[in-house]
C-alpha cells in the first residue's frame, strides 16, 4: 500500500544523529572496520568524496572541543560502536578525548580526497599487525555497500570496488513514485498513531535549541535573535538556529535530522513544531504537518543528492518546513504547492561552503524565506512559472533545481574546497 510504504520511507530518513553527519559518517565507517579487524588499528587510511571532506572539515565534534574528520576517526577507534550507527559516537568522556588525541598525534590517520568518486563515498581502511580491513560507504551516511577482511569480501552490495555505480535500492528512492498531491493526501489519511513517532523528534530538537539558548553555545546568534524576536515566527527563526549553533560547535545532544542531515531536521521540525506550540494547533495537526515538511524534504533530497553545492538547509528542509508550515496553518494542496515554488523562487542560490557554525546563520534565513514563502501562498500571492528555474509544477521546479545543481554547478564543491583548504 502507498500509505504503509510512505510511513517506512518516513521511518527510514528521520533518524537521531549525534553532531555532524559527515564526520559521524566517517566515524561510523571508522567503527566497523576497526570491528572486522578484530585486533589493535596500527593506521588508518581513509578516502572521502569532496563533500564529505568540505563538511567535516571545521565542524565540531559532539562533547569535545575538537574539530574535523581525523579526530572523529580517532574518536571512534577508541570508543566507535557501528551499532549506534550515526551516534556513533556518543559514549565519549575526557579518558577517551585525551587517547584520540594521542591517536591524532601519533599520525596513523591518514585522510585522502578521492577526485574521482561521484556522490556520497567514505572508505574505510583499518590496518592492524597481519590483518586489514576495509569497509565502504555510497549514496547515503549508514549505506556501508562493501567490507572486506584481508583478502576475503564479506560485503559487496553495489560493485564498490569497480568504480560503477548501479541504481540504489535504498527505500528513499521510491517517494519519486509520488506527486506532491499525494504526499499531502498522504498526511490527510494516514492513521494518527502511525506518526507517534514524530513526536520523538519534535522532542529531541526542541531540547537541543532550549539548550543552545540556556548555554549561550557557538556565537550567541541564537540568543541574538531570541531577545530581538517580536512575534511566534521571529522566535521560531532564534529557536533553530540556536539548535544548529549548539550541534555545530559540538553540544552532546543528538538530534533527529531528516533525509540524512542533522541541519535538515532542525529546519524541518523546530519552526512547525514551535508555532504550531505556541499557536495552540492540535498536536495532531502539527504532526502531520512535520510528517509533510519531512517528505517533502526527501523528495527534494532524492533529487538533489544526499550533498550537494547547494545549502539543503534552504532548498530541501526550508522547502519542506514551507509546505508543513502552510499545511499546518490552513493552506489548500494549492496553497502547499505555491509556498514549495516561492522557496525554490527566492533561496535556490544559497551555497554549501560546508558544515560549521555559521550553519546556524544559514538556517536562520532558511527559515525566515519559508515563512515568507508561506504567508505568500496563503495570500495566494504565487511566484509565476514563467521566472527562472521554476516549472509548471513544483515537482518541475525541484528537478529544475537538482539540474542547476548536480549538472550546472559540477565543479563548484572542488572550487569551495580549494578555498576552504587554501584560504589567505
Amino acid at each position: 500500500m502507498k500509505t504503509d510504504l510512505l510511513t517506512d520511507i518516513l521511518k527510514n530518513q528521520v533518524t537521531p544523529a549525534l553532531g555532524c553527519t559527515e564526520p559521524g559518517a566517517v566515524a561510523y565507517a571508522t567503527a566497523r572496520a576497526k570491528e572486522l579487524l578484530g585486533a589493535e588499528v596500527k593506521k588508518l587510511n581513509i578516502e572521502v568524496d569532496k563533500n564529505i571532506l568540505k563538511n567535516g572539515a571545521s565542524v565540531g565534534i559532539p562533547g569535545t572541543k575538537e574539530h574535523g574528520i581525523v579526530f572523529a576517526a580517532a574518536l571512534s577507534l577508541i570508543i566507535g560502536k557501528s551499532e549506534y550507527a550515526l551516534e556513533v559516537l556518543k559514549d565519549v568522556d575526557e579518558e577517551s578525548i585525551a587517547e584520540a588525541l594521542k591517536i591524532v598525534d601519533a599520525g596513523i590517520i591518514d585522510l585522502k580526497l578521492n577526485p574521482i568518486t561521484q556522490g556520497l563515498y567514505i572508505k574505510a581502511e583499518a590496518l592492524g599487525d597481519k590483518d586489514s580491513a576495509t569497509v565502504i560507504i555510497r549514496d547515503a551516511h549508514t549505506n556501508i555497500v562493501f567490507e572486506r577482511k584481508n583478502d576475503e569480501v564479506l560485503l559487496d552490495s553495489n560493485n564498490a570496488l569497480s568504480g560503477e555505480k548501479k541504481a540504489s535500492n535504498e527505500i528513499k528512492y521510491e517517494i519519486k513514485k509520488f506527486t506532491i498531491d499525494d504526499l499531502i493526501d498522504y498526511v490527510n489519511r494516514v492513521p494518527a498513531e502511525e506518526l507517534a513517532f514524530i513526536q520523538k523528534g519534535i522532542d529531541m530538537n526542541m531540547k537541543i535549541a532550549k539548550a543552545g539558548l540556556r548555554e549561550e553555545t557557538g556565537v550567541g546568534l541564537g540568543n541574538y535573535m531570541f531577545n530581538k524576536a517580536e512575534d511566534v515566527f521571529a522566535m521560531a527563526k532564534a529557536y533553530t538556529a540556536a539548535a544548529s549553533e549548539a550541534r555545530m560547535s559540538g553540544y552532546l545532544l543528538p538530534v533527529m535530522s531528516s533525509a540524512g542531515s542533522g541541519n535538515h531536521g532542525l529546519v524541518a521540525i523546530i519552526p512547525i513544531a514551535y508555532i504550531g506550540g505556541e499557536m495552540e494547533i492540535l498536536s495532531e495537526k502539527v504532526l502531520r504537518s512535520v510528517a509533510l515538511s519531512h517528505l517533502i524534504t526527501i523528495y527534494v533530497k532524492v533529487y538533489l543528492g544526499a550533498l550537494s553545492p547547494v545549502c539543503g538547509c534552504g532548498v530541501a528542509a526550508g522547502v519542506g518546513c514551507a509546505a508543513g508550515l502552510t499545511y499546518m496553518l490552513g493552506g489548500d494542496n494549492d496553497q502547499i504547492k505555491g509556498s514549495i515554488n516561492n522557496m525554490i523562487a527566492g533561496i535556490s542560490g544559497m551555497l554549501c561552503d560546508g558544515a560549521k557554525l555559521s550553519c546556524a546563520y544559514k538556517l536562520s534565513i532558511s527559515v525566515d524565506a519559508a515563512v515568507d514563502a508561506a504567508k505568500m501562498a496563503l495570500e495566494k500571492i504565487y511566484i509565476p512559472e514563467n521566472n527562472g528555474i521554476l516549472g509548471s509544477t513544483p515537482e518541475m521546479s525541484i528537478q529544475n533545481l537538482a539540474k542547476v545543481s548536480n549538472l550546472g554547478m559540477d565543479h563548484t564543491d572542488e572550487v569551495i574546497l580549494d578555498v576552504i583548504i587554501n584560504k589567505c
